[in-house]
């Protein structure tokens, strides 16, 4: 390919199992306002987080390599399951070349603010079953008690839109119900849950809640001026959104997600 038919050449590529990894898109536009930005997610495929991690990898990869390909100067994983399945497969193809970013549970950050405090983690169950997960929480297991929920169905739901309605809440309820009053924080263990924060105040009430989406960013930021690759330009950036399910109905959820009133 040549270089006139890069069409992201200078972009950062973002990707996700589908909509979610726009809730840290949203993020590091807040963090970058002058960056280009390419997000592809693949609602095709979604969810990822039961799938199994060899599919996980594979779809990860071939979206990370025609990103490449396109011309994108930095890959950002912004999806905890490709991350825990994925990332170091890609870094150990891409990053000598680029910066390459995951994503993880917020466990740090909820530990430190809760300290020795009963934090309920709220991921997909590929997440909760790999080792990145299991070696954080073991890491920091003596600052904080960690209450795994394994939410399978509550990304796909996400993907479809519409999270005011009735089933959303009682999704929420039935998963994290059970645990209203007994804990101090929660962690959101997947990009797509952050778009749930108003339906998960109406069940849990007013506790804390925590996601890996602003760290990302800043961690991005690191990277770009460490390799010499920050948009030194003064306007605003670009931002593409592209998914594997190209249909109208679709493409409005992702700009409505990108605009949406979440915090």
């Amino acid at each position: 390919m040549s270089t006139d038919e890069k069409k992201y050449r200078g972009y950062v590529g973002v990707f996700d199992s589908g909509v979610g990894g726009i809730s840290v898109l949203r993020e590091m536009i807040r963090e970058l306002p002058n960056e280009n930005f390419y997000y592809f997610g693949d609602s095709a495929n979604a969810p990822y987080g039961e799938k199994t991690v060899e599919k996980v990898q594979e779809l990860s990869m071939s979206i990370v390599d025609r990103m490449v390909n396109e011309g994108c100067k930095a890959i950002v994983v912004a999806c905890n399951t490709a991350t825990s399945a994925a990332v170091r497969l890609i870094r150990e193809k891409y990053e000598k070349t680029m910066p390459v970013i995951g994503i993880e549970p917020a466990l740090k950050p909820a530990a430190r603010e809760e300290h020795h405090g009963r934090i309920l983690v709220m991921a997909t169950p590929v997440t909760l079953r790999l080792e990145k997960y299991h070696e954080l929480s073991g890491r920091l297991a003596g600052e904080a008690e960690f209450i795994p929920v394994s939410c399978a169905g509550l990304a796909d739901r996400v993907e479809k839109g519409n999270l005011d309605a009735a089933d959303v809440t009682q999704m929420l309820e039935q998963m994290i119900g059970p645990y209203r009053g007994q804990i101090d924080g929660i962690v959101l263990g997947c990009t797509h849950y952050p778009f749930l924060k108003k339906q998960i105040h109406s069940v849990m009430g007013d506790v804390p809640l925590y996601d890996g989406g602003r760290g990302t960013a800043r961690e991005l930021h690191r990277q770009l001026s460490r390799h010499g690759l920050l948009n030194k330009g003064e306007e605003p950036g670009r931002v593409v959104l592209d998914s594997s399910l190209k249909t109208e109905e679709e493409m409005k959820i992702y700009r409505q997600l990108l605009d949406a009133d979440i915090e």
